[in-house]
């Protein structure tokens, strides 16, 4: 389509529309001081608007609605372009007519209310469980490491939210049945199991038959930003970067998959209202496991035929 197209000067197109785009050019180039490399890339950008502008006859920035701006990032995700790719489009639109709104050549901003497109969700990332023993095994012995060692069970052991874990108290946790009382988004309840290596590191931490399990300094609780240091301090001593709370929260759901559990129970644990939520940890695990297969089963070569040992 013509509109995909890219631009160097839009004054050879006919309308309005191409030359109110040179006027932003050139207010852009000498009054702003912006770099050619982004003045181009706006050309580029608002020449595709233009073109798209002309296919469906609109010849006067006047006649811009909001519908064109949103018809032309479909077009543009119709055509590949990536979400972050339509977005800086969107950008470089809104500007500019922006531009056109101030200069008194417009109304309104027709582009305003125009959301962009959302990016793909990312992947919560899980460590593996050997990575997950070396994050413990570096916490030492001592009694003053007795409160990290316990922070860290029941954040992969329990798959607690940061919020959740400070907000305990001790009538909350019942350490002979190992069940753990949770208050969590929205301040619902859950009750969430832990196992049996959380519950020694919780009976030798604790320090108190009430109150706040994880205190802090007076008669307050320990706070996000603690637990986020105890966490990068023992994913240090591991060797191990990029370590948070919720990349525990994320282990811990992701390796109740891979060990049978069911999406609704792993619901359930971590609090989660839509099982959509939930369902991004079963995507990571059908990743590895399409990885494993590959690199593992003797016909799983890209042609359908035997696995090279090269494939590997």
């Amino acid at each position: 389509m013509l509109f995909l197209q890219k631009h160097d000067t839009l004054t050879s197109m006919m309308g309005h529309i191409p030359q109110a785009v040179d006027r932003f050019l050139s207010h852009m180039d000498a009054l702003l001081g912006r770099s050619e490399h982004t003045v181009t890339n706006y050309a580029v950008d608002l020449g595709q608007f233009a073109d798209y502008l002309q296919q469906e006859g609109i010849e006067d920035p006047k006649e811009i609605q909001g519908d064109h701006v949103r018809g032309f990032l479909r077009a543009l995700l119709g055509f590949g372009y990536a979400k972050t790719s339509a977005a800086r489009k969107l950008s470089a639109v809104k500007s500019w007519l922006e531009f056109l709104r101030a200069a008194g050549e417009l109304d309104r901003n027709p582009a305003v209310g125009v959301r962009p497109p959302r990016p793909p969700a990312r992947l919560p990332r899980a460590l593996a469980y050997e990575d997950v023993k070396a994050l413990l095994e570096g916490i030492g012995e001592d009694p003053g490491d007795r409160r990290d060692r316990a922070i860290v069970e029941l954040l992969y052991g329990a798959g607690l939210r940061v919020a959740e874990l400070v907000a305990l108290d001790w009538e909350d946790v019942d350490l002979e049945e190992r069940w753990l009382r949770v208050r969590g988004k929205g301040d619902k309840e859950r009750l969430v199991p832990m196992g049996y290596p959380a519950r020694e590191a919780l009976r030798h931490w604790r320090v108190s038959e009430e109150g706040p399990v994880f205190p802090g300094e007076g008669a307050k609780r320990l706070t996000v930003r603690t637990v986020h240091r105890v966490v990068v301090r023992a994913a240090h001593r591991a060797g191990l970067a990029g370590v948070t709370p919720h990349v525990l929260r994320h282990s811990f759901a992701t390796h109740l998959l891979e060990g049978g559990a069911s999406l609704r129970v792993v619901q359930d644990l971590l609090g989660h209202e839509s099982l959509v939520t939930t369902q991004r940890y079963l995507r990571i695990t059908i990743d590895q496991l399409r990885r494993s297969y590959s690199a593992a089963h003797p016909r799983a070569g890209n042609d359908g035929g035997d696995r090279e040992d090269g494939d590997l």
